[in-house]
């Protein structure tokens, strides 16, 4: 049996998982707590706080990439009370916030982003450097190829463009990590479907890997919508060689389903034909929400490896959905829900607040691997415990028959400049076996493609598909492999998978 030692200290391949899958069966901490405690210690933040931040680096590609990474960023600086030239605000007193963990000081005392923006074509950056934020950004970071042609939606073309100017980006990577006290990580953020995120974005989580291979590589990674006709033809090619490297060269993939980002601004929110703009923001409400912790020291999971080891006990399955309530842009929602931590911990659980849009499988027992749920407002802690014993007593959420059922509750605070109709509002971070369906998917509409050997030309121009097509062949096996893990993972002898296997 081949075992292999992780970032996240699992093991790869069978043998028993070093991270506690348990922690305690239904547990919260707060305030420093110890991971392991499954307490409740009260002095805010002890030792938390005192910590040095682990700074993370964000890394923006393509159109997609560097859309949602804009918007992120303004819902940043919204929180910490920064103004779009990166100047704190005047009525932003309070404090007791970690701006370093995004951000870093210039000279002068304004705040830059820890990011790095990068296309091959001009178009959204141009827009970005047009905006009012045009000056939060360190010009040094921006990469514009110099020919601008982009990578025509091709996979190929942004993977062999990123072997020509590798080195000018890892110039501007390399001198932002040595820029960091306590670098913990990357956050990479991309499309799968186009060809700059998901090319560019191929060749650089490999080259990372290489480079920084004791840090985290988190994604937050946008599936293409499955309810419109896609104007790029070669999609399930493109979205089948990332997926690969998702697999094998992140520790952490959150899913962004364009599929159920449109439903719920539909559904939800009550938006006709919601713009591209609208759905980004409902992204950095995520991103924002998954971050906070890490913002915002003195509760659990103040760094991003706390984030991840209580939601990924085993490696490979590591692609995660979020769901978020309350979503609204209605006032009058406000006025007849109070929303209070069980009402919050009960939607999250509801399908319809889930960002990922799953299929249906009657064969397959499918069950959450394990939940955190980040609470952000007013709440008392003893309605925690409560809220946690009810969802356990009424079977509201099915979980592994190999290890305990882990739901973890981090609480958090809001942005004390940010004013919000709501109470309590809560995001829920979940690792499913059930968001197989959405790789499931991608495969059968590649094995349609393939088997016509449709539009393959477009990917023979590029040396990596020169004399054959192994690549394509390599990641849909690489792919089917992570599926069949994820059904193993609905069975009780999971946990010797990987020796049978081997």
């Amino acid at each position: 049996m081949r075992v292999a030692r992780t970032k996240l200290g699992g093991w790869v391949n069978g043998g028993s998982p070093d991270v506690p899958l348990a922690h305690a069966q239904f547990r919260w901490t707060r305030a420093g707590g110890r991971k392991g405690s499954g307490g409740c210690s009260e002095e805010p933040g002890r030792g938390a706080a005192a910590e040095m931040p682990r700074e993370i680096i964000t890394l923006q590609l393509g159109q997609c990439g560097n859309q949602i990474g804009f918007e992120f960023w303004k819902q940043l600086c919204a929180e910490h009370g920064i103004s779009p030239e990166g100047i704190v605000e005047e009525f932003a007193t309070e404090g007791t916030d970690r701006k370093d963990v995004f951000f870093y000081q210039a000279d002068d005392e304004h705040y830059i982003p820890r990011a790095v923006l990068l296309d091959l074509e001009p178009r959204v950056i141009h827009s970005i450097l047009n905006s009012p934020y045009a000056n939060l950004y360190n010009p040094e970071n921006i990469y514009l190829s110099e020919h601008g042609g982009g990578a025509g939606n091709n996979w190929a073309s942004g993977f062999s463009q990123g072997e020509k100017i590798h080195e000018d980006i890892f110039d501007i990577i390399d001198r932002e990590a040595d820029g960091s006290d306590s670098l913990e990580g990357f956050v990479l953020c991309h499309s799968i479907a186009g060809g700059t995120g998901s090319g560019l974005g191929s060749y650089l989580l490999e080259r990372l890997n290489d480079r920084y291979p004791k840090k985290l590589v988190q994604t937050y990674s946008v599936f293409p919508n499955q309810d419109e006709m896609s104007d790029v033809v070669v999609q399930p090619y493109n979205s089948l060689l990332t997926l690969k490297r998702l697999t094998q060269n992140a520790d952490c993939v959150v899913v962004l389903d364009n599929t159920a980002l449109n439903r719920i601004a539909t559904d939800r929110l009550h938006i006709q034909n919601p713009s591209f703009s609208q759905i980004n923001q409902l992204v950095s409400t995520i991103m924002s929400a998954s971050t906070t912790t890490l913002r915002y020291p003195g509760y659990m999971n103040n760094d991003l490896i706390g984030l991840i080891a209580s939601l990924i006990p085993t490696p490979r399955l590591h692609f995660l959905m979020t769901g978020y309530t309350p979503l609204t842009t209605d006032q009058s929602v406000a006025s007849v829900r109070k929303t209070t931590v069980l009402d919050v911990m009960r939607r999250l659980l509801q399908p319809k607040n889930v960002m990922v849009s799953t299929g249906r499988d009657r064969q397959t027992n499918h069950c959450y691997i394990a939940i955190l749920n980040i609470i952000q407002g007013e709440v008392d802690p003893t309605q925690v415990h409560k809220s946690l014993q009810r969802i356990r007593e009424r079977k509201l959420a099915n979980f592994i028959p190999w290890g305990p059922a882990s739901i973890q509750v981090a609480l958090s605070r809001k942005s004390p400049y940010l004013p919000s109709a709501h109470r309590v509002s809560g995001l829920m971070m979940a690792n499913h076996t059930n968001i197989s369906s959405l790789f499931e998917r991608t495969c059968r509409q590649y094995d349609k493609l393939r088997k016509r050997e449709a539009f393959l030309e477009q990917f023979r121009k590029e040396d990596i598909f020169k004399d054959n097509f192994d690549e394509l062949d390599n990641s849909r096996e690489i792919v089917q492999q992570l599926i069949d893990e994820y059904h193993a993972a609905t069975r009780p002898d999971y946990i010797s998978w990987g020796t049978q296997e081997q």
